[in-house]
């Protein structure tokens, strides 16, 4: 029987960036990854969305700031699985930093972030998602490579 075919999950991912230090928020209500640090802002790309249109749309919606396209940079392209056998599970992210955009970063949905937090690349807090911690450490050290990997 062949194998099932795979289905690919799409995400966008933003890192603001501050020289070495990175906002990330901490989720609560979602039912997913409640309780952990993760990208300041983040989400599906939805249906005749660019993945940067997508960023530039949570970052909005999340932080209440506004993002120029030309500011993103892809810092990684992810294709990642959480190793289970449902085809469903095959993700491909785009992680993007920002140096520049316009706002303050504020929690716009207070029911699904209980905190923002700037840390030190070499300081982050416990409890964050492997994958994200991998770009976290690329970013650490230079940059992870364009395109990368996880969990297979």
């Amino acid at each position: 029987m062949p194998s099932p075919r795979v289905s690919v999950v799409p995400a966008s991912y933003v890192y603001l960036l501050r020289g070495d230090r990175v906002l990330l928020q901490r989720r609560q209500n979602t039912g997913y990854m409640d309780g952990m640090w993760v990208a300041g802002a983040a989400g599906h790309i939805e249906w005749g969305e660019t993945a940067v249109a997508a960023a530039r749309r949570e970052a909005k919606e999340e932080l209440g700031i506004d993002l120029v396209a030309s500011s993103l940079r892809v810092a990684t392209v992810m294709q990642r699985t959480d190793g289970s056998p449902d085809p469903n599970e095959q993700r491909v992210d785009w992680f993007f930093t920002a140096t520049a955009w316009t706002g303050d970063p504020a929690i716009m949905e207070p029911a699904k972030c209980a905190e923002i937090a700037w840390f030190a690349l070499d300081g982050l807090p416990s409890g964050i998602p492997d994958y994200e911690r991998f770009v976290l450490d690329g970013l650490a050290s230079g940059g992870p490579e364009p395109l990368t990997s996880y969990g297979f």
